[in-house]
């Protein structure tokens, strides 16, 4: 069954995960995408004021959209996003966190210009096992009414 905008009341919508992260995908991500100390050199690290190897928090970004695919996105009626109204980094992403994304919505309205479809916007909140809230995210999506795909 696909998910249409009818499917998003306000309110807590779900969790997702457990998402396990290495070392080793972490210096992989930033090696390839942001290549700074704190996130390819322990020593360096250590030295940085987050005490200690972290992954770049464009890598949780993409994490936490693996996560919301996995968890719903791949199977809505998702039109895309106009954009992202809100990023967060709280806590630094560390070697060995598994992480779990809990998501509400925050907000459903029909769009005004197009009424076929609803705007949800969401708010992420991305924790590693003990907790700790590590990313906030507030985004909408633009996506398909139960109408506008017959029915």
């Amino acid at each position: 069954m696909t998910l249409t905008f009818e499917d998003f009341p306000q309110g807590h919508f779900g969790s997702f995960g457990p998402q396990h992260v290495t070392r080793e995908e972490i210096v992989g991500f930033a090696a390839e995408f942001d290549p700074q100390p704190m996130h390819l050199d322990e020593e360096a690290a250590r030295a940085s004021m987050l005490n200690g190897l972290s992954g770049s928090g464009w890598h949780l970004c993409s994490l936490m959209m693996r996560m919301l695919f996995d968890g719903f996105i791949g199977g809505t009626a998702s039109l895309g996003s106009p954009g992202v109204n809100e990023v967060r980094w709280i806590s630094p992403l560390r070697p060995g966190d598994d992480l779990m994304l809990d998501v509400e919505v925050v907000e459903a309205r029909v769009s005004r210009s197009r009424p076929a479809t609803g705007i949800v916007t969401f708010k992420c909140v991305v924790r590693n096992a003990a907790g700790e809230t590590l990313c906030e995210m507030i985004s909408p999506i633009i996506v398909e009414r139960r109408e506008g795909r017959g029915g």
